[in-house]
């Protein structure tokens, strides 16, 4: 017997997960597609195309179709999105579904309704697309309808979306385009300019899980990493410490300091007041780096809580919505 299950989609630059009504998340994979460079054929997608990261040959690129949190190549991002919805429809029969899609706070429209049509022409029967900061409060228990200001900072791999939520709605944010994979890329030409070695994607996540810090420690860590030498072009091993990826991070750090500053310069002064009392809330792998909690405590001068589970808080906050989908199609809900 059919039946139609509405589908939550939290479409990260990273990683992608599906959430079914009444199921919670039932797929987690990484959004990274490899494809045949000779015709453009797609080979392998989420876990199968990330082991296939910097290790492919000429004739296969393996690339991720989000940049930044947006869809930077329409046609495999459409592909993607219907690869994760068969595999979760193969899981449980159903009409085609209706999909809640998680998006960026700052996206344009175009950028918006580039989602939405990926994931009609994947199999949806109608898409929704709901703001990233509304679906991480959501998820991470805030209650998003009360009069009082609630801050959510989500750092997720594309973006840093920063926003002041109350009564069911965005009442300032920031939607920085830097996150975990900015801070992997910084890491990446430290390295290549301190140490003439070159490094690739996963060395540097691994480096930045390992040892990294938002801030200065003065115990620190340290990592031995391999490489290509760039002057004689050989393998060679390597060892970073703490404050030396402290220091490749830097500006990407600053910036997320500054898209929070620039969302408490923009808001009323009654909801400063609950800030001040409340405090922010963090979510989003990227606020799993150590210390970052109190570089924006230090830097802002407001209490910063780590929210419980902050990779899965958006896709807390899409079980929680598809759920309720009526009750919240009026409300906080783009179609």
């Amino acid at each position: 017997m059919f039946f139609r299950k509405n589908i939550g989609v939290d479409l990260g630059t990273v990683n992608t997960l599906v959430t079914i009504a009444g199921k919670g998340v039932i797929l987690n994979e990484p959004s990274v597609v490899a494809l045949s460079i000779e015709d453009n054929k797609i080979l392998a997608i989420g876990h199968e195309a990330k082991e296939m990261l910097g290790r492919t040959p000429d004739l296969i690129n393996a690339a991720r179709p989000m940049k930044d949190g947006v869809i930077a190549d329409f046609r495999i991002t459409e592909a993607m999105l219907r690869y994760f919805i068969d595999k979760v429809s193969s899981r449980v029969r159903f009409l085609k579904p209706e999909v809640v899609i998680s998006i960026p706070a700052g996206i344009t429209s175009t950028e918006r309704r580039a989602v939405i049509d990926a994931a009609v022409e994947a199999g949806a029967k109608s898409a929704f697309v709901v703001k990233e900061p509304i679906l991480a409060a959501l998820g991470a228990n805030i209650p998003v309808d009360s009069a009082s200001g609630n801050m959510i900072v989500d750092i997720g791999g594309g973006t840093t979306e920063v926003a002041m939520i109350s009564l069911g709605g965005v009442v300032a944010a920031n939607s920085a385009r830097v996150g975990g994979n900015k801070l992997d890329e910084a890491i990446k030409e430290y390295i290549r300019k301190r140490h003439a070695l070159v490094i690739g994607d996963q060395t540097a996540e691994k480096i930045k899980i390992e040892i990294g810090s938002a801030i200065a420690v003065e115990k620190q860590k340290a990592l031995e990493i391999k490489g290509r030498d760039l002057m004689a072009g050989l393998p060679k091993l390597i060892t970073v410490q703490t404050n030396e990826i402290v220091e490749a991070m830097t500006e990407q750090l600053r910036e997320i300091i500054l898209g929070i500053k620039k969302v408490l310069q923009d808001i009323p002064p009654e909801l400063s007041a609950d800030i001040i009392d409340r405090g922010m809330v963090l979510s989003g792998g990227g606020s799993l780096l150590r210390n970052m909690d109190q570089l924006i405590s230090r830097s802002v001068g407001v209490p910063c809580y780590l929210a419980d589970e902050p990779m899965l808080c958006v896709s807390k906050g899409v079980a929680i919505l598809i759920d309720n989908l009526e009750t919240y199609k009026n409300s906080i809900i783009t179609k």
